[in-house]
Parts: structure tokens; C-alpha cells; sequence
């Protein structure tokens, strides 16, 4: 166990960022579950935009890596244009 009080803040701190990502990570990966079981695309040219903001919101923050931001960026575009 950490002795020095400024390790026990980091400590601290780390476990509610961790908390904060992953609920972040999670919510993001289920709408894009939910855009992809979308069969309109009325319905999904309308959620494709804010799914997009979460996705560059995650790879801003470095939750997930910038090449998967745009790989699942540029599935979702041809799922949608497929609709």
C-alpha cells in the first residue's frame, strides 16, 4: 500500500477516472449496437451524428486509440449508407 499521501490521492483519483471511462465506453458501445440493429434510415441518419460525437469524444480522451475511432467511424458510415 501506497505510503505517501499524494499516492493515495493518484490512487484515489485513478479508481473514479476508471469508473468514468468505462461508463463512457460502455454507454458508446451500445448505441452503436443499437445503430446497428436499426433497420430505418430515417432512424439511423438521425442517431448517426450524436454516435459519431461519442466516438471522437472517446478518442479525444484517449479511452479507445484514434485508428479505432476511425475504423468504427467509417463502418457505421457504410452501415447507414447501406440502409
Amino acid at each position: 500500500m501506497a505510503n505517501h499521501k499524494s499516492a493515495l490521492k493518484r490512487i484515489r483519483s485513478n479508481e473514479s477516472k476508471r469508473l468514468t471511462n468505462r461508463y463512457k465506453h460502455r454507454t458508446t458501445r451500445s448505441a452503436i449496437k443499437k445503430l446497428r440493429e436499426m433497420e430505418s434510415k430515417e432512424e439511423a441518419q438521425a442517431a448517426f451524428p450524436d454516435i459519431m460525437s461519442m466516438i471522437d469524444k472517446l478518442a479525444k480522451k484517449n479511452i479507445i486509440h484514434a485508428n479505432k475511432a476511425a475504423n468504427l467511424k467509417s463502418k457505421l458510415t457504410k452501415h447507414v449508407a447501406s440502409l
